[in-house]
């Protein structure tokens, strides 16, 4: 194809800015709350998903490039973008979004009352409800408030990240115009439930406490009181090079979290120019950073609203993992593992084997060391607690908590020094690199020798959000697994140079290399007159060399289809360009997680999980995995998996050419991939008499649909 080395592919029109696209797949999330077949609290929490993911994008991205633009910063990205002009749309984008949530919102709180939930004012309570109110109040509410005035003698309070405050316009007792503030207290419900009325009725707690603010600047005239939220800059910055203690640098990153530079208020869009001006001025805020709600601010409040007692009517009917038919409750994980390979699918299939897997190798006497990387885990970690009591049981264990994980950053640290009183060893990451891999690495003694056992996972360790995200685990007792698990936690302990892999690809140091190889072995294949297919399933595609290789498979005739749930760089449909590659992103009740890479390589395909996405820090700046799956039943299963996400037509936006996203439909006949993954599960799980040969092969085949 001689032709396509003429063909420039680094055109800006090429592909798609990083945070433009991401805010697309934010209102893919954010378009889930309309849709009418979704259970009610099911649809309100998409819009707090929204509300969340929107904090953390300001709080990371937003906040880099305002830190990049103030210093003289405003290079092009590869969509050819400056930097201010990124600033530019996103705010545009941003603002829209911010709108159509809050009309969602208004929308939900309208369908609620009809379903006879009523989050209503204070005067719309009755009677006897505002006397309830006002007890709570003096007793539960009142004696946390901080009224704080703002003059020439008391300055604008901090404010901290993420809180919601009021300002206050009042007339002081000298009858001069002045301001307060009031924070509302996060220690307390943000919905309160007023029990004393006919109908089940919530009233925010800002409303209550607007209803007593001549009460906390007594003697003066309160002339106006607007909510507002102030979201900082919350990414930690360190020389990891000038540092010699990692643990103590991010402890001290972390007190300063909370007062980065502000880069968005959002308030109530009522709020008159006095008030505006008050807030603009002191918090050093351009006028593109301001956000007008014309309602509730801070929606993530909603999380825990629908999981009040008694909202289950409104919300999907639970779903309890499933037992893995490969791994029956009571069988001997290393037995098994013996035999063979175990494939786990979560959430479909519970987590539980892996926590029994630490857990057994902790009390097994047999066991010498255990091995593991964490990079979130639960508040109440079984597996931590294993670790744990596996040291306290003379073994060897080494763990690498990865301290830099954004936002579990305290939570890692705690962990790490109660695995260190417990005698673990703890490595505290690498400098300059994120650990990112997911491996369970478990050594025993033998009757014939020293035998490995290694887990590799697409997901972290966390058992809460095993039961949310869909990941995939792969539990081996192969030797050359075991072998490149030691080496691999020889380099992250140690000094040891890089091993000659057995079967493990690590990032940064040969897993780009290795995704060119998979994808040059398709269109050497094509160019031979065979037919070449790529089916790649991730969180986000952003890094812009792989995707050119991408294009250039495309050109070759390499039919590709990609997965992409989140952030995606790549332009799909563009004649004589990706004219050969389709792209969806799957959005429902459960969040994708999982990394999935398939290549049909002329006949001899070869399918990988990997902890990494396609993006630079996964390839470049961090420690990953990449790892075969290679029994044949595993194969077919996970191919049936792929299979099923390219036929959803229920929870697929497909890309077009120009970027947007159409939702994939079809009434008469629906496919939803991740109910479908439920029934699956469910009819695997009451197969108990099916023989272990059949139920390596996958129950999947009897499904039709």
């Amino acid at each position: 194809m001689e032709k396509n080395e003429k063909i420039n592919l680094n055109k800006p029109e090429y592909f798609f800015n990083r945070e433009l696209s991401w805010l697309k797949f934010n209102l893919r999330v954010l378009r889930e709350a309309g849709v009418k077949t979704t259970p009610l609290l099911e649809r309100l929490k998409f819009v707090a998903i929204t509300a969340s993911n929107l904090d953390e994008f300001f709080m990371v991205r937003v906040a880099g490039l305002w830190d990049q633009y103030e210093n003289g910063i405003n290079k092009r990205d590869a969509a050819g973008l400056t930097v201010k002009a990124q600033l530019e749309e996103i705010s545009k984008a941003a603002h829209d979004q911010m709108k159509l949530l809050n009309k969602y919102l208004l929308s939900l709180v309208k369908e609620l009352r009809e379903a006879g939930i009523y989050i209503c004012r204070v005067s719309e309570l009755s009677e006897k409800g505002r006397r309830w109110l006002e007890a709570y109040y003096q007793e539960e509410i009142f004696p946390v408030l901080t009224p704080m005035a703002v003059d020439a003698s008391r300055p604008f309070p901090f404010l901290a990240n993420k809180t919601l405050n009021l300002a206050v316009e009042l007339t002081n007792q000298e009858g001069e115009d002045s301001m307060g503030i009031v924070q509302v207290p996060s220690v307390l419900p943000r919905l309160l439930e007023v029990p004393s009325e006919e109908k089940r009725s919530f009233v925010f707690l800002e409303d209550v406490i607007n209803e007593h603010c001549s009460d906390l600047y007594s003697g003066c005239k309160i002339l106006d009181v607007v909510p507002f939220r102030i979201t900082r800059d919350a990414d930690l910055e360190f020389d990891e090079d000038d540092i010699d203690n990692l643990l103590k640098e991010v402890e001290k990153s972390l007190r300063k979290r909370t007062r980065g530079a502000s880069v968005r208020l959002e308030i109530y869009n009522k709020a008159n120019s006095r008030i505006r001006k008050f807030l603009h001025d002191n918090l050093d805020i351009t006028e593109q950073e301001v956000y007008e709600i014309n309602g509730p601010l801070d929606a993530t409040c909603f999380f825990k609203f629908a999981s009040l007692p008694g909202m289950w009517p409104w919300l999907y009917e639970p779903f309890v993992p499933q037992r893995p038919l490969e791994l029956p409750d009571d069988s001997d994980i290393f037995k098994v593992l013996r035999e063979r390979d175990v494939l786990l699918h979560h959430p479909y299939e519970s987590f539980d084997p892996v926590v029994k897997f630490v857990s057994d190798a902790a009390d097994d006497p047999n066991v010498l060391a255990i091995k593991q990387t964490l990079y979130r885990v639960s508040g109440n970690s079984p597996i931590v607690a294993a670790l744990a009591r596996a040291a306290e049981n003379g073994k060897q264990v080494t763990v690498l908590v990865e301290l830099k994980a954004r936002f579990d950053e305290e939570n890692n640290i705690i962990w790490a020094r109660r695995l260190e009183e417990a005698g673990c060893h703890v490595i505290y990451g690498l400098m300059g690199l994120k650990t990112h891999a997911k491996i369970i690495l478990v050594v025993r003694k033998e009757a014939d020798g020293i035998k490995r056992y290694v887990h590799l996972g697409t997901g972290n360790y966390n058992d809460n959000t095993a039961k949310l995200y869909t990941d995939m685990g792969l539990m081996t007792a192969n030797d050359q697994f075991g072998s490149d698990a030691s080496a691999f936690f020889n380099v992250l302990s140690g000094y040891s140079d890089p091993p000659v892999w057995n079967k493990l690809v690590m990032a940064p140091l040969g897993l780009r290399k290795k995704i060119y190889e998979l994808i040059d072995n398709e269109i050497s294949i094509v160019k031979k007159g065979g037919t070449g297919h790529i089916i790649a399933k991730m969180n986000s595609l952003i890094d812009y060399p792989v995707i050119q290789k991408l294009y250039e498979a495309s050109m070759a005739g390499v039919k590709i289809d990609l997965i992409i749930r989140g952030i995606c760089g790549l332009r799909a449909g563009m004649d004589g360009i990706s004219d050969n590659i389709t792209v969806r992103s799957i959005v429902g009740r459960q969040l994708e997680h999982s990394r999935i890479f398939w290549f049909q390589g002329g006949g001899k395909e070869q399918l990988f999980l990997s902890s990494a996405d396609w993006m630079p820090r996964n390839l470049n700046d961090r420690v990953e995995l990449f790892f075969p799956v290679e029994t044949p039943a595993h194969i077919e299963r996970i191919k049936k998996v792929l299979d099923l996400y390219l036929r959803d037509n229920v929870g697929a936006h497909m890309m077009q050419s120009n970027g947007t996203y159409r939702r994939v439909t079809n009434r008469l006949e629906p496919v939803g991939a991740q109910s479908t993954l439920y029934e699956w599960a469910l009819l695997t799980a009451a197969a108990d008499k099916i023989p272990m040969q059949d139920r390596l092969r996958p129950m999947y085949d009897r499904d039709k649909a």
